[in-house]
């Protein structure tokens, strides 16, 4: 789906009803992340998730269609109920889907059993979320390698020291979570998220709980990790500033991937959820605006 952009930074209403002509049909031109020249880390289709039945049925996900590429920042966005917490939380295994199916690189996760998914999990992927989820008897090291730990694994001590070091927790290693900040904190959230060398890392709001200073310093990392380490990160956010680290931002609204935008700044990605609130507030039986006579304005014709 291409991009729509407005030179003079304002939203005609010819403009809302083009865009929301678009914003109506579900993606179909193409799949939403493809770029065929790469690989994929995970993908859905037709990804469905539903709560609830009868009358109180909520549509969380309606019949996605998307591709996370390897070795690269995918950011997703939405409105408060969009589905993209839900949608992160399909790709990762840790809710059931409705309908649809969901792969991790090659291999099919819709209708693996709890243990099964608990072991890919476990193996496959990394995870960081707003709370930054640290034992607080354990110093920054201990949590770091915990998830091996319990897995029996060795950690590739060449990996990890990579991974320490450009996160700059070198000298924080031994340190508990209390003698942290709330961004060193979620440094080590992130190390832990990198030091198994995952296919794929989620983020769910990563610097939801971190100061504007702090929370560049973790988007700078996440880049760091694509650019430096080869990792692949999807992340789920609601600040344009945060996705403008991306490389790909996928807009998510009631359940469906309605737009997306390559190589994203805080500023066109601002703009684009401004045009999406227009659309979304304007009721659907509102007639065109009419100009200074009673008549419809230019465009409306």
């Amino acid at each position: 789906m291409g991009r729509v952009t407005l030179p003079s930074g304002k939203v005609t209403q010819s403009d809302v009803h083009h865009e929301e002509a678009a914003l109506s049909t579900p993606a179909a031109e193409h799949v939403p992340g493809l770029a065929s020249a790469d690989g994929i880390a995970a993908r859905a289709r037709g990804l469905t998730k539903a709560y609830g039945s009868g009358e109180t049925t909520v549509l969380a996900l309606d019949a996605v269609d998307v591709d996370i590429v390897s070795g690269r920042f995918t950011a997703v966005m939405g409105p408060s109920g969009s589905g993209k917490s839900t949608l992160m939380h399909c790709l990762a295994g840790l809710d059931t889907v409705s309908g649809g199916q969901v792969w991790l690189g090659d291999t099919e996760i819709t209708g693996l059993k709890e243990r099964e998914l608990t072991r890919l999990r476990r193996d496959r992927i990394g995870f960081m979320f707003q709370s930054f989820n640290l034992i607080p008897t354990l110093n920054a090291l201990e949590n770091i390698t915990l998830p091996m730990d319990i897995a029996g694994k060795k950690p590739d001590e060449k990996w990890l020291d990579q991974v320490i070091d450009t996160l700059g927790l070198r000298d924080r290693l031994g340190h508990r979570p209390s003698q942290l900040s709330g961004g060193q904190q979620q440094r080590v959230a992130c190390a832990r998220a990198l030091a198994s060398r995952p296919e794929l890392i989620f983020a769910d709001e990563p610097t939801g709980n971190l100061d504007s200073r702090a929370g560049l310093e973790v988007l700078g990392f996440l880049r760091e990790a694509v650019d430096q380490l080869g990792q692949t990160v999807v992340m789920v956010t609601h600040d344009p500033g945060a996705a403008a680290h991306s490389d790909l931002v996928l807009f998510l609204g009631d359940g469906r991937i309605v737009d997306e935008m390559r190589r994203p700044t805080a500023e066109t990605v601002l703009e684009r959820m401004k045009r999406f609130d227009v659309i979304r507030a304007r009721p659907e039986d509102a007639p065109p605006a009419a100009g200074p006579d009673g008549a419809p304005s230019a465009g409306e014709h």
